[in-house]
């Protein structure tokens, strides 16, 4: 071999483990793969209840940083809203976003967490009781007792919803008998033991029952959700303040197996989001609610407070409903006990603590405050 031919032989053999080399030196990029999960709600696409599972899906999806996908369908797209425990529990979807009252049927210490008042405490009292005062660890007593496979996150606290939508204004506790009306839960057994004949609609049937005169009445929950389903283009008189969904909350739902099959750190993200999604989903209802309330005025719409006679007539049907009720289910009696005395201990220091807000608004803004 000549000289020549050997170097060329030699640099092409260490350009040949120079390459070699570069290419060891290469670090693997390892694709990251994304986990895909399939949600319904149990509320109409264009309803502020949509946006708020959307808003909670969005908040995961972003912090997941691709590793985990979550898609919300509107009420209606796999299920019927009334059928998606029993979808999420089977794995037919891998989650769902409504409320625990929907699933009163099943067991009617469900509706604990929505109906009714909870001995005086709001809804964000009602949720402190779930995450800290033992509310939790109950539901999930009463889904494992059901054999659902399920993992529920309580959140987003409602404010008070309206006594409902009325043909006729209700002035005393005697207009109430007779009337048709709808609602849901536990409340059905309230208003059915103060008179009135009740029909359990989905929320997407109240409007045209109403409009056909096929109720004369009926409750959903806010001034956006009323707004939108139409209920002013068929009533234009709401009574506002009822003690008969005073502190009802949303629940975001997990088939259980596919959860736990998540990494710790996107179950970690599941939960915070849920979190997070509570706080600006309160916020976003006083933003809404309040102007779709001036909204409602402007569409005609005339609001009255619910008389106290009325009120009155709600509590006592509701200790009749839950001496019923307490009387063959031993979970329903577990909660209402965890309940009241949790309420009795935070109750008292929130209403001592708690100035009234209202002297200083109307202090602003009431009939005898100055002008500046």
């Amino acid at each position: 071999m000549s000289d020549k031919k050997t170097v060329t032989s030699r640099r092409g053999m260490l350009k040949g483990a120079a390459v070699a080399a570069g290419a060891m030196s290469v670090p693997m990029i390892a694709t990251a793969q994304t986990t895909s999960l399939r949600f319904q709600s149990t509320w109409p696409s264009k309803d502020i209840f949509h946006e708020y599972a959307q808003d909670f899906a969005k908040k995961v999806n972003d912090m997941a940083g691709g590793k985990l996908k979550i898609e919300v369908l509107p009420s209606g797209s796999v299920v019927p809203a009334f059928q998606l425990l029993e979808a999420v529990a089977k794995g037919t979807l891998d989650g769902g976003h409504g409320v625990v009252a929907y699933h009163y049927g099943k067991n009617s210490a469900l509706a604990l967490w929505g109906s009714g008042p909870a001995f005086g405490m709001d809804p964000n009292m009602v949720l402190a009781w779930h995450n800290y005062g033992g509310g939790k660890a109950l539901l999930e007593e009463i889904y494992a007792s059901l054999n659902l496979d399920v993992t529920s996150y309580l959140y987003g606290p409602m404010p008070t919803q309206p006594l409902g939508w009325f043909k006729k204004p209700v002035a005393k506790v005697a207009d109430m008998k007779g009337l048709k009306f709808r609602t849901v839960g536990l409340a059905v057994d309230v208003f059915t033991e103060m008179g009135t004949a009740v029909n359990p609609l989905p929320g997407g049937e109240i409007v045209p029952a109403l409009d056909r005169g096929l109720i004369d009445a009926a409750e959903f929950n806010n001034a956006s959700s009323d707004r939108l389903l139409g209920f002013p283009d068929v009533v234009k008189n709401c009574m506002l303040q009822s003690f008969h969904q005073s502190g009802e909350q949303f629940e975001i739902l997990f088939n259980k197996t596919k959860l736990n099959a998540l990494p710790a750190e996107l179950k970690s993200i599941v939960d915070y989001a849920a979190q997070a999604a509570s706080a600006d989903m309160s916020w976003k209802a006083i933003q809404r609610n309040s102007q779709d309330y001036i909204e409602l005025k402007k569409q005609g719409v005339k609001f009255y407070k619910t008389p106290d006679a009325i009120l009155r007539a709600q509590l006592e049907a509701w200790d009749k409903t839950i001496a019923k009720k307490g009387t063959d289910n031993a979970l329903f009696r577990k909660v209402l006990e965890s309940q009241k005395a949790f309420a009795q201990r935070a109750g008292q220091w929130q209403n001592d603590y708690m100035v009234d807000f209202k002297m200083a608004y109307n202090h602003y803004f009431g009939k005898g405050a100055k002008k500046s």
